[in-house]
This record gives C-alpha cells, structure tokens and sequence, in this order.
C-alpha cells in the first residue's frame, strides 16, 4: 500500500487525525512539555462530574479516592489496576459528611458511551525515577484508559511492546498505568497489537475484522477505539484472573456477543471451539453477562436463567 514506510512521525501525525476526524476523541495537544500529566486529569474529570450534576464536594472526595486506588504503594500494579477499574465500572462510593449516607458517583457513563469525553494526547511526558514519553494517550472524562506506542514500518510491532513493558515497571511510570486498561503498539506493515497491563509480549493480540480499504493499523484503530465498543470491551470483557488480567480475542469477543442474542430470545446454542481457544474464557465472560443481564429467580433451588455445560471442544448453552 502507498505510504507503507513513511517515518513515525508521519504515521503518528495520521493516526491523531484518524482519531480527532473519524472517531471523534478530541486531541488534548502535545504535552512533551506540559508539567503535571497525570493519568487522572482533574479538570477533564471535574468538566465531566460537573455536567452530570455532581457537587463539588462529591467530586472533590471521589478524586481522592481514585488517586489512592490508583497510587497505593503498598499493592503491586496488578492490584492498583483491579482496584481501580472496580471504581470505573461500580461508581466511587462517597460520603460528604459524618452522619449521611453513602452516594455512587459515576465516572464513566457506561449506558451512553457518546455521552463520555474521548481525548487524546501526544508526546505525554510521565515524570517518574526515570521519565518516559508515550506516543499517544487515551483518555475518558481525563482518565488514562490506553496508551499507544507506533512505530514505522521497518521496525516492529514488538519493539513498541517490549517499550510499554518497560514503562509498566515501577522504576519507570508504573503508577501513571496503573489506570489503563489497554495498551496498545502498531505500525503501518504489521497492524495493530494489543493486551494489558502485565500481558507478555507474546500474548499480545490481534483484532481481525475484513476490511482492505486502509492501511492495517489505521483500520483496526477504527474497530477497536470506536467510542462504543471501546466502552463496551472495557465493561463486559475485562477479566482479573489469579493475578492475570485478560482481554478478549477477536473470536471471543464475536461468540459472545452472538450468544447474547441467543440469550435475550430465551434461547439455547452452542460455542464451537478448537483446542487451546480460550472457552474458559468466553464462559465466565458470558456468565458474568448473564448474571448481570437476565432476571435472577426467586428460589435458590430454582434453575437459573441459563445452565451451562462445558466439553474439550465447546461451550454449550441449553436454557434452564
């Protein structure tokens, strides 16, 4: 394709456009020299709380909270990412003053994923021991939920991943990822590759949809940073797994969003799978789904909404 190995910046000068034009994130700027990036942006967040009608003193003890789930000393990253994404996806539990009662505020609408403030920012400088520069950050209502590291064409994928590796250490800018909840490297020969914090680099991923019409990197952007499903991989697809945090694959993510439909029918199906394809996986994500999604019986004893068994080759889902 024309263009394939055209340096970084070109391709980082694209991808902001990719990102301000067709996704429809606004861009923040180049922060190389802006003092105090932070993966919790309190202005951008206090904008966002502000509009959804919280008051300041909500907001004020809600972003103390999240600072120190975000940056607990005595927890490994690991823990401080589990942490913090329970007060993504749950809401902050808050108390203003002695006496009243506990209020939720939400930080992510999760029901109305246009209504969140996408943005991005460039050359993100993190001052740490040693100070690191992330290609490209992004942010929702000012929370640093992905980073992205690009590189050109003749270098590779890997050497972007083994980079965010690197920057996850504590000696590095662990602390400022300990909000995100994707990482991301790509090139314009190679694509687009993504996993979590902690992912080694040979389990980072690929998305996989057709579409030939772009450069491979610029059209897997589109898919996986779209504001919807971006929002929607973070609610239903996150998984904390005995000190593993795992993300879906392509064909993960499809066989559970097809079994929902099944779902909502009331009806039954089965999820093919090949050998070593992850159906674990797919079955606690579609289980915690359907917990969360169908209505629970009023018997213990009685059957749930759904029952599952499981084989060496699939998932079958009968209804209860």
């Amino acid at each position: 394709m024309a263009g394939v190995g055209q340096p970084e910046r070109a391709t980082q000068d694209r991808v902001i456009a990719l990102f301000r034009d067709e996704l429809g994130y606004r861009y923040l700027g180049n922060w190389e020299y802006r003092d105090g990036n932070s993966n919790i942006e309190e202005t951008l967040l206090t904008d966002y709380l502000s509009r959804c009608g919280y008051s300041p003193a909500q907001i004020a003890r809600a972003l103390d909270i999240l600072h120190s789930e975000a940056d607990n000393h005595a927890r490994s990253l690991y823990d401080n990412n589990k942490a913090f994404y329970s007060r993504l996806r749950y809401g902050v539990q808050v108390r203003t003053e002695a006496g009243r009662n506990t209020e939720t505020v939400h930080v992510i609408n999760w029901a109305e994923p246009e209504k969140n403030d996408f943005a991005i920012a460039e050359e993100v400088t993190v001052y740490g021991n040693h100070e690191k520069r992330p290609d490209i950050v992004l942010y929702v209502n000012g929370i640093a939920i992905g980073v992205l590291e690009l590189k050109n064409s003749r270098g590779s994928i890997g050497d972007g991943i083994r980079q965010s590796l690197v920057n996850q250490r504590a000696e590095f800018i662990g602390a400022f990822v300990s909000t995100v909840q994707f990482i991301f490297a790509g090139n314009d020969s190679e694509g687009l590759q993504y996993g979590a914090i902690g992912t080694p680099e040979k389990y980072f991923l690929k998305w996989k949809e057709e579409d030939n019409s772009r450069f491979k990197l610029d059209k897997y952007l589109l898919k996986l940073c779209n504001k919807s499903r971006l929002i929607e991989l973070m609610y239903d697809f996150v998984l904390f797994d005995g000190g593993v945090k795992k993300l879906p694959r392509v064909h993960q993510y499809f066989g559970i969003k097809a079994a929902q439909e099944f779902v909502r029918r009331k009806e039954g199906g089965i999820i093919w799978h090949t050998q070593g394809s992850g159906k674990s996986i797919v079955m606690v994500l579609l289980a915690k789904w359907i917990l969360e999604n169908t209505p629970m019986p009023a018997s213990p004893s009685s059957p749930t909404a759904m029952s599952w068994t499981s084989r060496s080759s699939a998932c079958c889902v009968t209804p209860g």
